[in-house]
């Protein structure tokens, strides 16, 4: 069978084919049906993806990490090019090598080339601009062509989430379905049930859809700004009375995204000016470490494993040795909190704006399904459960339900014998 549903996210990928009528996630990675979504520009030439892209970036290798691909989409970004070793690659090849490789690994994985693909997309790449909203996806549609899939159609994440929770009804009732993934927040509110689930037509049963672009990194930005940031002199003074270092420098070291822009020789050149201008220059000191020894991932990542540990203990430290000798950074679930507070708020608020656009109160909602990495935080879940009370709360596949939803869809789309 040639069809597969591809779900391609701000921190993970999965890629999913029909087994025996079960939507399975295939082995991108070893054993691992989700591979991350990260590519490594080594200096040897190598180009690596996923776990092992990590792996040697942490290994300290020479070379180039890039995380957060999909977050490029829509924006100004997508046409520019970066250096990648001795050449310079655009934002949109990067992509699209990266989902190359994944196709490549899911074909050698089930044994059959893949032609027809439901690509997953946010419902909204873009907040409040439809015009690159749909330049993101045909930029996604023009990729996945030019990878060698000859039918590339679209679904909204959620929905392909509600697809798959859907599978383990026994009655009908409406849902909510909560994906807080890398980049995106995105919400449905679906009417589901056994019967429906077996229709090919589902417009009707889409009761509300929307979305706005939160996600787990834009938690991690916050954390770095609120915890790491300052160690490196961000809101630290000039010595020119009222003015406090730049501070575009520190967002854009805080945003996956964006960090490898503060290793251009113009920005640490910047940075060293700034240095002898600041109060405190041994604070700049750091920061100018971090950028000569190109490991603002590493603190990105640090930042993301404490977040994580964050999500069941009640503290954790980030060792910044590796900087200055002794240097550490603890943080403490409520400092999580209230960095990031306004985040969970801003996706309570949707939520709301979701059940306006259904004509529901809270109370009509009789299950939030949760999925997407970010769920795990629990100001977060505490946020989603609180703007529908009486909801049951339905942990999904964290990573995998939106792949397998996106599965199901694509046979219904394309059909068993593609």
């Amino acid at each position: 069978m040639s069809t597969c549903g591809l779900d391609f996210g701000t921190s993970n990928t999965t890629l999913g084919t029909i087994v025996d009528d079960v939507p399975v996630l295939a082995a991108l990675e070893l054993d691992h049906g989700t591979i991350p979504s990260a590519i490594f520009y080594a200096g040897d030439g190598a180009t690596l993806i996923g776990r092992k892209a990590i792996e040697a970036y942490v290994e300290g290798a020479p070379g180039r990490l890039m995380r957060s691909l999909k977050s490029v989409l829509g924006t100004a970004l997508i046409d520019e090019t970066t250096k990648t070793g001795r050449e310079r690659t655009s934002f949109r090849d990067i992509i699209a090598w990266y989902l190359s490789a994944v196709k490549r690994r899911a074909e050698a994985a089930t044994g059959r080339p893949l032609r027809n693909v439901v690509h997953g997309r946010p419902v909204h790449f873009v907040d409040n601009n439809e015009v690159n909203d749909r330049k993101a996806e045909a930029t996604l549609r023009d990729i996945a062509s030019d990878i060698g899939f000859e039918e590339v159609t679209f679904q909204f994440e959620p929905i392909a989430a509600a697809l798959d929770y859907e599978r383990t009804l026994h009655s009908e009732e409406i849902a909510l379905i909560a994906d807080i993934g890398g980049g995106t927040s995105d919400f449905s509110i679906v009417r589901l049930s056994p019967e429906r689930h077996r229709h090919a037509e589902r417009k009707d049963d889409i009761l509300a859809n929307d979305g706005v672009r939160i996600g787990g990194t834009d938690f991690d930005r916050q954390l770095s700004l609120g915890v790491i940031m300052p160690l490196l002199g961000y809101r630290t003074a000039m010595k020119r009375a009222g003015l406090d270092v730049p501070s575009g420098y520190f967002h854009d070291l805080a945003t996956w995204s964006s960090i490898n822009r503060m290793y251009d020789s113009k920005v640490l050149n910047e940075v060293r000016q700034v240095r002898f201008e600041s109060k405190q220059p041994e604070l700049l000191d750091r920061l100018v470490r971090v950028l000569d020894e190109q490991r603002g991932h590493t603190l990105a990542m640090e930042i993301e494993g404490a977040k994580i540990s964050l999500s069941d203990k009640q503290k954790a430290s980030i060792a910044l040795d590796w900087i200055e000798p002794g240097l550490a950074a603890g943080v403490v679930r409520k400092e999580l909190v209230g960095h990031t507070q306004s985040l969970a708020d801003r996706i309570k608020a949707r939520i709301e704006t979701c059940l306006e656009q259904a004509g529901l109160a809270a109370d009509d909602i009789d299950a939030v399904f949760l999925t997407g990495g970010s769920v795990q935080l629990a100001h977060v879940r505490k946020a989603i459960t609180e703007a529908v009370p009486n909801a049951r709360a339905i942990d999904g596949d964290t990573f995998g339900a939106v792949g397998k939803g996106l599965t199901i869809e694509a046979i219904r789309r394309y059909g068993p014998g593609h």
